[in-house]
Protein backbone atom coordinates (compact mmCIF):
# COMPACT_ATOMS: atom_id res chain seq x y z
CA UNK A 1 0.00 0.00 0.00
CA UNK A 2 1.92 3.71 -0.77
CA UNK A 3 1.97 6.43 1.58
CA UNK A 4 -0.96 8.04 0.39
CA UNK A 5 -3.68 5.13 -0.01
CA UNK A 6 -2.32 4.73 3.77
CA UNK A 7 -3.12 8.51 4.71
CA UNK A 8 -7.13 7.79 2.88
CA UNK A 9 -7.68 4.98 4.81
CA UNK A 10 -6.61 6.50 8.01
CA UNK A 11 -8.52 9.43 7.24
CA UNK A 12 -11.72 7.33 6.62
CA UNK A 13 -11.17 5.44 9.45
CA UNK A 14 -10.95 8.51 11.79
CA UNK A 15 -14.13 9.95 9.79
CA UNK A 16 -16.14 6.83 11.02
CA UNK A 17 -15.35 6.84 14.32
CA UNK A 18 -15.70 10.65 14.59
CA UNK A 19 -19.13 10.09 13.41
CA UNK A 20 -19.68 7.03 15.74
CA UNK A 21 -18.81 9.05 18.79
CA UNK A 22 -20.78 11.63 18.31
CA UNK A 23 -24.21 11.29 19.92
CA UNK A 24 -27.38 13.89 19.80
CA UNK A 25 -29.59 13.62 23.33
CA UNK A 26 -32.91 14.51 23.72
CA UNK A 27 -34.97 14.65 26.75
CA UNK A 28 -38.48 14.81 26.52
CA UNK A 29 -41.03 15.67 29.05
CA UNK A 30 -44.85 14.66 28.22
CA UNK A 31 -48.21 14.44 30.21
CA UNK A 32 -48.49 12.47 33.03
CA UNK A 33 -52.03 11.25 32.08
CA UNK A 34 -50.13 9.88 29.16
CA UNK A 35 -49.09 6.09 28.31
CA UNK A 36 -46.05 6.38 25.80
CA UNK A 37 -44.01 4.20 23.64
CA UNK A 38 -41.25 4.83 20.95
CA UNK A 39 -41.06 3.14 17.34
CA UNK A 40 -37.59 2.10 16.53
CA UNK A 41 -38.31 4.39 13.10
CA UNK A 42 -37.79 7.43 14.98
CA UNK A 43 -35.35 9.82 13.60
CA UNK A 44 -33.90 12.86 13.62
CA UNK A 45 -34.33 14.63 10.37
CA UNK A 46 -31.48 17.17 9.60
CA UNK A 47 -33.86 20.08 7.54
CA UNK A 48 -30.71 20.97 5.20
CA UNK A 49 -29.89 17.57 3.62
CA UNK A 50 -32.81 14.91 4.77
CA UNK A 51 -30.47 12.88 6.14
CA UNK A 52 -31.65 10.85 9.38
CA UNK A 53 -30.00 10.40 12.00
CA UNK A 54 -31.07 6.69 13.93
CA UNK A 55 -32.15 6.25 17.31
CA UNK A 56 -29.73 4.44 19.29
CA UNK A 57 -31.17 3.61 22.88
CA UNK A 58 -33.65 4.86 25.25
CA UNK A 59 -34.50 5.75 28.75
CA UNK A 60 -37.33 5.35 30.78
CA UNK A 61 -39.70 4.40 28.01
CA UNK A 62 -40.48 1.43 26.03
CA UNK A 63 -39.89 0.39 22.43
CA UNK A 64 -43.40 -0.56 20.65
CA UNK A 65 -45.53 -2.43 21.03
CA UNK A 66 -45.25 -2.17 24.86
CA UNK A 67 -46.11 0.99 26.73
CA UNK A 68 -44.65 2.87 30.01
CA UNK A 69 -46.98 4.69 32.44
CA UNK A 70 -45.93 7.47 33.82
CA UNK A 71 -45.44 6.29 37.27
CA UNK A 72 -41.93 7.68 38.06
CA UNK A 73 -42.48 11.02 36.14
CA UNK A 74 -42.95 12.31 32.93
CA UNK A 75 -39.46 12.15 31.60
CA UNK A 76 -37.99 9.88 28.86
CA UNK A 77 -34.55 9.77 26.86
CA UNK A 78 -33.04 9.06 23.52
CA UNK A 79 -29.60 8.78 22.08
CA UNK A 80 -29.58 9.51 18.06
CA UNK A 81 -26.83 9.51 16.66
CA UNK A 82 -24.36 12.73 15.84
CA UNK A 83 -25.94 14.94 13.55
CA UNK A 84 -23.75 15.80 10.57
CA UNK A 85 -21.47 19.50 11.20
CA UNK A 86 -23.44 21.20 8.57
CA UNK A 87 -26.85 20.92 10.16
CA UNK A 88 -28.39 23.74 11.78
CA UNK A 89 -32.13 22.85 12.45
CA UNK A 90 -33.70 19.59 12.22
CA UNK A 91 -37.01 17.56 13.18
CA UNK A 92 -37.70 14.41 15.08
CA UNK A 93 -40.36 12.50 13.69
CA UNK A 94 -41.56 9.07 14.39
CA UNK A 95 -42.07 7.20 11.11
CA UNK A 96 -45.03 4.84 11.78
CA UNK A 97 -48.28 3.99 9.89
CA UNK A 98 -50.36 4.66 12.79
CA UNK A 99 -52.07 7.91 14.04
CA UNK A 100 -50.53 10.38 16.61
CA UNK A 101 -46.86 9.65 15.75
CA UNK A 102 -44.58 12.07 18.16
CA UNK A 103 -43.46 14.69 15.63
CA UNK A 104 -41.23 17.72 16.89
CA UNK A 105 -40.42 20.64 14.08
CA UNK A 106 -37.90 22.93 13.45
CA UNK A 107 -35.56 22.45 16.60
CA UNK A 108 -32.77 24.48 16.73
CA UNK A 109 -29.21 23.09 17.23
CA UNK A 110 -27.05 23.55 19.90
CA UNK A 111 -23.47 23.43 20.40
CA UNK A 112 -23.78 20.59 22.67
CA UNK A 113 -26.68 18.51 21.47
CA UNK A 114 -28.30 18.07 24.12
CA UNK A 115 -32.15 18.85 23.94
CA UNK A 116 -34.97 19.29 25.78
CA UNK A 117 -38.73 19.00 24.15
CA UNK A 118 -41.95 18.74 24.93
CA UNK A 119 -44.40 15.76 23.11
CA UNK A 120 -47.93 15.66 22.92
Amino acid sequence: MTEVEELIKTKRKTKTLESLERQTIVHCTYNPQMAVRIWPSTFLIEKESGRRAKLLTVFNISFAPEWTFATNGNKFTLIFEGLSKECTRFDLMEIISLPDPFVVRNIERTQNDVYNITVD
